[in-house]
This record gives C-alpha cells, sequence and structure tokens, in this order.
C-alpha cells in the first residue's frame, strides 16, 4: 500500500523524468529538419515544390506521387487541408505508382486538378500510361522533380558508402519534352528558379495532359532520416547532424 508521503515522493521524481523528456524534445524541435539552403541558381526541390503548392493551394488539388526523394519532400511542402486528397504508395516502394493512380483519380474527378509529384526514374516505369491520358483527354499534370538520380539510393550510398555511387544516376534519360509531343501532350521545362511561377501557371491553365520537367538540384538530401542499426532518438535532422549521427559498420551490415 503506497502512504503519501511515497505517493509525493513517486509524483515529483515522475515530473523531473518528464522535465528532462521535455527539455530533450525541446533540442529536437529547435532543429528545422525541413529547413533547406535555397539558391538562385538552380531549383531546389523542396523550393519547387512550395512553389507549386504557393500557385495551386486556391484550387481543390489531388496530388499522387510516385517512390523516392520527391514523394517525402511532397509529403513535408505541399500542404493539405482536406482528406482523401494524398494518394502515395507510402513505405510500399511500389516506383510508377504516381502516374496511373493520376489516372484513376482524374477519371473520379473530371473537373478538379490532378498533379503527379514525380521522379524521374520512378515515372518512367509506367510513361506509357500517359497515352491513355492523351486518349481518354484527361488533363492530368505529371510534375517531375527530375535530378538525373534515383536520389534515395544515391542519398543512401553517400551516407553509407562514402559517395561510392553505383548504378543510381542516369546518363541517358529520354528528353521529356520530345516525349510529350510524341504522345500528343505539352511538355514544359524549368532549369532556374525565377521560371518557375511562370511556368507552373502555364502547367496548370493548360486544358490537357501536361509533363513538366523540372530540373532540380542533384546533390540534395531528404531529412529527416533514421539511419541503419541506429534508434529514432538518434535520427539524423538534417545535414549538420551527418558527422553526429555517422552511420557504423555496425549499421552499413544492415543494408
Amino acid at each position: 500500500m503506497i502512504n503519501n508521503h511515497n505517493l509525493e515522493n513517486f509524483v515529483n521524481s515522475n515530473k523531473q523524468r518528464i522535465a528532462a523528456w521535455w527539455n530533450q524534445i525541446e533540442q529536437w524541435r529547435k532543429k528545422n529538419s525541413l529547413s533547406f539552403v535555397n539558391s538562385k541558381e538552380i531549383i531546389k526541390p523542396q523550393f519547387a515544390v512550395q512553389k507549386l503548392y504557393e500557385l495551386t493551394k486556391a484550387q481543390d488539388v489531388f496530388i499522387t506521387t510516385e517512390v523516392g526523394q520527391h514523394q517525402m519532400w511532397a509529403a513535408q511542402h505541399y500542404k493539405f487541408n482536406k482528406p482523401n486528397r494524398w494518394m502515395t504508395s507510402g513505405g510500399l516502394g511500389t516506383m510508377g505508382y504516381g502516374l496511373p493512380a493520376a489516372v484513376g483519380v482524374q477519371i473520379a474527378h473530371p473537373k478538379k486538378l490532378v498533379i503527379d509529384i514525380a521522379g524521374e526514374a520512378s515515372v518512367l516505369m509506367t510513361m506509357q500510361e500517359m497515352s491513355t491520358a492523351v486518349q481518354y483527354n484527361l488533363p492530368i499534370k505529371i510534375f517531375i522533380l527530375n535530378n538525373q538520380y534515383m536520389g534515395m539510393v544515391r542519398q543512401w550510398q553517400e551516407l553509407l558508402h562514402e559517395k561510392n555511387y553505383s548504378e543510381s544516376y542516369t546518363e541517358a534519360l529520354p528528353d521529356f519534352i520530345k516525349m510529350a509531343e510524341a504522345y500528343g501532350c505539352k511538355g514544359i521545362k524549368a532549369e532556374k528558379p525565377h521560371e518557375l511561377d511562370e511556368k507552373i501557371r502555364e502547367m496548370v491553365e493548360f486544358d490537357g495532359p501536361v509533363i513538366f520537367d523540372c530540373r532540380v538540384d542533384p546533390n540534395e538530401n531528404c531529412f529527416p532520416m533514421i539511419p541503419s542499426g541506429k534508434p529514432h532518438n538518434q535520427m539524423i535532422l538534417g545535414p549538420s547532424e551527418k558527422e553526429e549521427n555517422k552511420i557504423t559498420g555496425k549499421g552499413k551490415a544492415l543494408v
């Protein structure tokens, strides 16, 4: 049986433990893991998604994604205020999901704006479905964050394998503008940050399917991430923590 004195001691000690835990949480909160260093010369993928949101938030938008870094950036930087507006395969890793998902969503909601925030590697796995979009005049917008890498693979190779990149870079990507023309839809390319406003508006206002080739920084990493072999409370919250929470040999062996 707990008397009042023991109960008081227990409550006070518990408060101290909770206070220490809240202090740790506040330290984590001070590190803005979604921040990034923007550039006037090269398009940062986070900035591209933010611009896309700013220029489409007045509409009832349905967003689909492929799989990879762009999927994470879409989740982090495109804001949603309605349910059932975010179609993604989550952690299942189904590359190529976003484009056919956009086709399905557009058929279900013919008057709505449907955008697939894609990566160039993922979207090429089901690019043939653009013929479906053109055939049925489905005005889906394929917004490709093109960094010429399988970005999530490259990121792991950078952080786990001392930048020993293997089969993650694509030198022989198609010209997405010519590909759009081949399918009979509209192609748009943006290579500089100042081009985004005008060209995103052009994409949104076009009454038909669009392939948008947005050339982004190939070296940008996506945070936060949990290194292999580390617990959740030792996740890497941003670029400055890469050395602090460096992945050990034990963690590398798990990959």
